[in-house]
């Protein structure tokens, strides 16, 4: 059967576009429920100043035409591009790769996209505030950012911001969501359950100066120490890599004095334990060794590792519903609060024991 000519009345109740075979738009429905493409708009925002009538006219007609919202009318709709930009850093390892992981799969469920700018552990002043605008520039409802370190939060509260901003770690102005983990309890709890196993004290691989967490649990460290009375060695310096860990490890190795170390990461924990089955020490019993983070792996290392456990995934999902939080309160003018950290748990393995006799 041909179809009508073009300049022939569509059939009532069907739009000439849908009656040709071409895809209905918004005009189409507002044209059939005789109502504004803005009244279209409003009903696919479940706008509440829509009177229940026209609601019902609207949908009526989107159902007749097989009207299906494109990405681009819901955001005409709402006003908004449903695109969340986050800024990472040191984006290859387990804990940043698992928390972008977790705002990706929560953005997805929330029906937005992800447009993710990757930055070097390097990257200054200027380099961060680009980023951030050029996020801004690219319409994103709202920014995640992973800032690990102090510089980089400085940088975000120096920089103009047009849109939503929730970050990582760094607490950079009282009105910025913030969601983090318990580093400073986490090393607590890996320090208290060395010393409880009878250790004189506890030695610490740290990891690099000014990261946030880094910083927290060697305070965490030093508090809990001088809490028990116990000697403090100076911390020694990692950069969060196993071979970092490795070349401490060696050094470490070599003093008879150490029975106990806390490494401030799983990978520096898996170098230090090359290191020490290289010297003949053994774990545990001649040196006991926690971790951190509980990767994966950590209850594969040889012997297996005692660690905290850090829920990366919920602090993904926490970023990622604290940033639709702050867009849906800025739109309503509201101004919303941050949350408790998030609990970390000590995963007790065979890589910690009671200290050599003698």
């Amino acid at each position: 059967m041909n179809p009508p000519p073009a300049d022939s009345p569509a059939p009532k109740g069907r739009s000439r576009r849908n009656f040709a075979g071409v895809r209905p738009v918004m005009d189409d429905v507002a044209r059939m429920a005789g109502v504004s493409k803005q009244t279209v708009s409003r009903v696919l925002n479940d706008h509440p100043a829509v009177r229940e009538e026209t609601r019902e006219a609207v949908r009526e007609a989107m159902r007749v035409l097989g009207y299906r919202p494109s990405a681009s009318a819901r955001s005409l709709a709402s006003g908004r591009t449903r695109m969340v930009g986050v800024i990472s850093f040191d984006a290859a390892r387990y804990g940043p790769a698992s928390i972008l992981t977790a705002i990706n799969t929560a953005a997805q469920q929330a029906g937005y996209l992800l447009s993710s700018i990757a930055l070097d552990d390097t990257a200054d002043h200027a380099t961060v505030a680009e980023a951030v605008q050029r996020l801004s520039a690219e319409g994103a409802d709202g920014v995640i950012a992973l800032a690990p370190q102090h510089r980089v939060g400085r940088a975000l509260a120096d920089t103009r911001l047009g849109t939503p901003l929730v970050v990582m770690e760094n607490e950079i102005r009282g009105g910025t969501p913030l969601a983090t983990a318990d580093s400073r309890g986490g090393a607590h709890q890996a320090t208290e359950h060395l010393l409880s196993l009878g250790h004189a004290t506890v030695w610490h691989i740290a990891g690099p100066a000014g990261w946030t967490s880094a910083d927290q649990r060697v305070a965490s460290w030093q508090d809990t120490l001088k809490a028990a009375g116990a000697e403090i060695h100076p911390p020694l310096v990692g950069d969060w890599s196993a071979e970092s860990g490795y070349e401490l490890g060696r050094e470490l190795a070599r003093r008879t004095d150490v029975t106990a170390v806390f490494a401030s990461n799983d990978q520096m924990a898996l170098g230090l334990l090359h290191a020490l089955h290289e010297a003949g020490r053994r774990v545990p019993d001649d040196i006991s060794v926690v971790g951190y983070d509980d990767i994966p792996e950590a209850a594969h290392f040889l012997p297996p590792l005692t660690t905290v456990r850090t829920d990366f995934a919920e602090i993904g999902t926490r970023l990622l519903r604290l940033l639709l939080d702050r867009i849906d309160g800025r739109a309503e003018g509201g101004e919303p609060g941050g949350e408790p950290m998030i609990p970390v748990e000590l995963v007790v393995r065979r890589s910690s024991g009671a200290p050599p006799r003698g």
